[in-house]
């Protein structure tokens, strides 16, 4: 039979019942890294709306990672516990709770985007941020924060922090946990030649540029249960075909490695690792062809997303076996409930929560 968008789909025994997966979207609403009443609303609501999987934003390993001083954290067991009620709710609706584990690398110590993403100076509130090479993110605008290229020492340090990052998420109910290895944050940084410059075992060759990712990979897939998922996200290419950079062709060689490493999911986005990146029109799906050539060069499943906005192009993009989950992102900003509808819109009956059944459609 052909699979489609309400299949359930199983990853190591783990049952996820569509194919559904709400996309990691910052929400820079943690005060010093906590997660509050807006996250289980954020996330309570995309699992009522019957999302298979609600993926949490990136969620800082460590102070230093966090995107801005409002980034969700889970450097301590009390940042965990402030999440345990969400994941809970997450779960109690019928979807699988997810989180993406993240360090911002060369793009942390910002503010958020409603006040410009501008770079925070160390000597004014921010802190310096780490990177596999000296190079600072040039944001467009404002000066950028100095960068400690990282030794081998710091490496070890931030393969630990997802290490434990990851138990704590484990030990509070989380059932998928996703390594973020895109958008110009610190592994994908190591993974790109634009930002690692490097000439030891984490520079120069491909393989040497891939070996953190590997690394975070394997170290979050010996603390996660045997029975539960491990996905990555990477970026499929930089958008930078003028200059040596990462592309499409790397990112099918590093699917396997991931897959070796403990990878059962490779979440296919891209760009973010250079402001002057070549973002061609994003129309609708403009990356599941990222998706598919991945799909094409690994065993493990694959989740496409960027404009995915209606339920026939998401339930097409699994009958064409072009990507095992739509991963929809902005649309599920519109619109909560797009699970509930799209089941409506493809004549698929599917359990609606009882507080809201007299709103189901006729």
């Amino acid at each position: 039979m052909t699979d489609s968008l309400f299949t359930p789909l199983s990853l190591r025994g783990t049952d996820i019942p569509n194919r559904v997966m709400l996309s990691p979207m910052c929400q820079y609403s943690a005060p010093e890294g906590y997660a509050t009443d807006w996250h289980k609303v954020h996330l309570g609501s995309r699992a009522v709306g019957g999302a298979g999987v609600v993926m949490t934003e990136a969620t800082a390993v460590s102070p230093a990672g966090r995107i801005s001083r409002q980034d969700l954290g889970i450097w301590s067991d009390d940042h965990a516990d402030a999440l345990r009620d969400t994941v809970a709710f997450v779960r109690d609706r019928g979807s699988v709770p997810g989180i993406q584990l993240a360090h911002a690398g060369r793009k942390a110590s910002t503010r958020p985007p409603w006040d410009g993403s501008t770079p925070i100076q160390p000597d004014s509130g921010g802190w310096e941020v780490l990177a596999p090479s000296a190079t600072p993110y040039p944001h467009p605008e404002g000066e950028p924060v100095p960068t400690e290229r990282t030794t081998k020492a710091d490496i070890d340090r931030v393969v630990e922090q997802f290490r434990l990052a990851a138990e704590r998420a484990r030990d509070v109910g989380f059932e998928i946990a996703e390594v973020h290895a895109a958008h110009g944050y610190l592994l994908h940084e190591f993974l790109s030649p634009v930002t690692n410059d490097r000439d030891d075992e984490y520079g120069g060759t491909f393989k040497n540029r891939a070996r953190l990712a590997c690394e975070v990979t394997e170290a979050v897939r010996e603390v996660w249960p045997d029975n539960q998922p491990v996905f990555v996200r990477i970026s499929a290419t930089d958008w930078l075909p003028d200059r040596q950079s990462w592309d499409l062709d790397d990112s099918a060689r590093l699917a396997p490695l991931l897959a070796d490493a403990g990878a059962d999911l490779i979440d296919v986005s891209s760009g973010g690792i250079h402001p002057d990146q070549q973002v061609p029109e994003s129309g609708p799906g403009y990356q599941v062809p990222y998706a598919e050539r991945v799909k094409e060069a690994t065993d493990a499943a694959v989740g496409a997303v960027g404009g995915i906005t209606t339920p026939q192009q998401a339930d097409q993009l699994i009958r064409n076996d072009r990507a095992d989950l739509a991963i929809v992102g902005r649309e599920h900003l519109r619109n909560p409930y797009f699970t509930l509808e799209a089941a409506h819109e493809l004549g698929v009956d599917v359990e609606w929560p009882k507080q809201y059944e007299r709103g189901q459609f006729d």
